[in-house]
């Protein structure tokens, strides 16, 4: 990105410096077709014209690029919480469920008054512990990837700086 600004830089003072030098051939009054007529007009004034026409118009679409970049990041990062958001209520709908299975399941063991839990149970709850790890695993692999992907584009875009790993 600097190495784009300074090159930049220097073709406009070097194309400043062209016009400061040849300023006398700049203004010199010269004949133009405009393909209906003839105009006489300073041909270096007319070119210098359309070269700062050229870059406003590239100015503008940078700052319309800029912009509908900066739009669509806001859009990405809504979703991304969006989706965390819906991770995190699943998780604690699991967490819910979980406890009142062992609720339950104690209830049942209370009432019928032996003196420890079947294996049956046991085996459920370390199933449904092992699901409920994994499915939190592959919710922050999911947020993960979604904002990696996000800053590589941002990257992309040159809207974050670079970051050397």
């Amino acid at each position: 990105m600097r190495v784009a600004i300074v090159l930049l830089l220097l073709v406009l003072v070097g194309a400043s410096a062209f016009v400061t030098l040849n300023w006398g051939a700049v203004i010199t009054p010269t004949d133009l077709s405009l393909g209906v007529g003839m105009v006489r007009m300073p041909l270096g004034l007319v070119m210098l014209g359309f070269l700062l026409a050229i870059t406003a118009l590239f100015l503008v679409f940078v700052l319309f690029l800029q912009t509908s970049v900066l739009l669509e990041t806001r859009r990405q990062a809504r979703e991304i919480r969006a989706s965390r958001e819906l991770a995190d209520e699943a998780e604690a709908s699991r967490f819910t469920e979980l406890r009142r299975f062992i609720e339950s399941a104690l209830a049942g063991k209370a009432t019928a008054g032996a003196g420890g839990a079947p294996a049956d149970v046991l085996e459920r709850i370390d199933r449904l512990e092992r699901e409920l790890r994994a499915l939190i695993e592959r919710s922050g692999n999911g947020v993960a990837a979604h904002l990696g992907e996000l800053e590589d584009r941002l990257e992309r875009a040159s809207v974050l700086p670079v970051q050397r790993r």
